[in-house]
């Protein structure tokens, strides 16, 4: 999934920033602790099986260093279970802005 797809782009040739939906809970999400070597990247194709999801893990966990794919071992990590669900949510807040 590109997810700058439906990103409107500015008269300056640049794309309009990007809102990103707060995840809401769900009874089937998914918590794990991270160890040494995870990443959000690989998170997302265990989990969705495409890495190009992984701002869906990053968005779902604000207290992570979203500045890296790597994460700290020893946190705790909600793995959001409707990922169908997010992506609908993040189409809304950033088509047609």
């Amino acid at each position: 999934m590109n997810r700058y797809q439906n990103i409107p782009i500015n008269s300056g040739g640049y794309y309009n920033t990007t809102v990103y939906p707060e995840i809401p809970l769900n009874d089937n999400d998914i918590y794990l602790i991270t160890t040494q070597g995870d990443r959000f990247d690989i998170l997302a194709y265990q989990y969705y099986k495409d890495t190009s999801l992984w701002w869906i893990i990053a968005s779902a966990n604000p207290g992570v260093n979203r500045d890296s794919l790597t994460i700290t071992p020893g946190l705790q990590v909600r793995i959001p279970a409707d990922k169908a669900k997010v992506i609908s949510l993040f189409r809304e807040l950033n088509t047609n802005r």
